[in-house]
């Protein structure tokens, strides 16, 4: 989550993939877990907050986390057009920042571990940030051959579920579920097609 965002801001909600992936993600998350509209919601890596935006209606307030600017500006401004009250958005890195002042009731995040450097202080801060019986959703990139970003990138190519399964257990979620969630497809240069299968986890706070 770099200035490479930033960049891509303004045309982000207009790639039709991105919009129906996000559909796809509250569908799935809404499978696997019991969300209820009682509960408070935080997502961390937001974006221009797709995926919130499609689990609005079934959770009573969400806040919104990412480190980009130019993503969290046209968040707001998407809140602002839309009227919407039950929505929070700070700009926030986990890896340095210090977490929020309240609880939540269920954390979820897409497509934003594979970014982050120490992935096991950022669950340890998921865990402490949770609520009792509290909810995690992770959605990322099965373990893959580096070639899924086309840009310079230095973190995680994806993760072995097995990998990320200890990672849950490690910051203390019981109740570990798993499954694929999506396939992103792309062709490159090449003509060649490559399929990058998507996991979904969630894990409950003991």
């Amino acid at each position: 989550m770099t200035n490479h965002f930033d960049e891509r801001a303004l045309t982000w909600d207009d790639n039709p993939l991105f919009v129906e992936r996000s559909m796809v993600f509250a569908e799935k998350i809404r499978e696997q877990v019991s969300i209820r509209p009682d509960m408070e919601g935080y997502e961390y890596g937001c974006g221009t907050g797709l995926l919130s935006f499609n689990l609005l209606p079934y959770l009573k307030h969400i806040t919104l986390a990412d480190n980009s600017e130019g993503m969290l500006e046209v968040l707001r401004q998407k809140i602002q057009k839309h009227g919407v009250t039950t929505m929070d958005v700070v700009k926030a890195d986990l890896a340095v920042d210090a977490m929020p002042d309240k609880k939540f009731d269920v954390i979820y995040t897409a497509l934003a571990m594979h970014h982050v450097s120490d992935i096991g202080t950022i669950m340890a801060k998921f865990s402490s940030m949770l609520n009792p019986s509290g909810l995690l959703c992770i959605i990322d990139l099965d373990e893959e051959d580096g070639n899924f970003h086309q840009f310079e990138f230095h973190g995680p190519h994806g993760f072995s579920r097995n990998e990320m399964k200890k990672l849950f257990e490690n910051a203390g979620f019981t109740n570990i579920k798993v499954s694929t969630c999506h396939e992103i497809v792309r062709t490159n240069e090449k003509n060649e097609t490559h399929v990058y299968p998507l996991f979904l986890m969630t894990g409950e706070k003991e």
